[in-house]
């Protein structure tokens, strides 16, 4: 071995390690692809609604007047 320090992922029981986690990441895939693409649709939709809560609405549209103050921010 060299004098310098090798990486632990370069090492047996870290490349073991590597070839567990692909293999389980692949079967999880596999197992849960037809749940995870099926709630697609709805994760990309979630947003807006999400936005509007926190985020008070669609601001920024050029008209900042308010209506009960007179025509100034507050």
């Amino acid at each position: 071995m060299n004098s310098e320090q090798r990486s632990w992922f370069r090492s047996k029981s870290g490349l073991v390690l590597l070839g567990f986690l692909a293999i389980a990441a692949f079967f999880l895939w596999e197992e849960h692809r037809a749940h995870l693409l099926g709630i697609l649709p709805y994760a990309l939709l979630l947003p807006c609604p999400l936005m509007h809560l926190f985020h008070g609405g669609h601001g920024g549209h050029g008209n900042e007047r308010e209506h009960d103050n007179g025509g100034t921010r507050k």
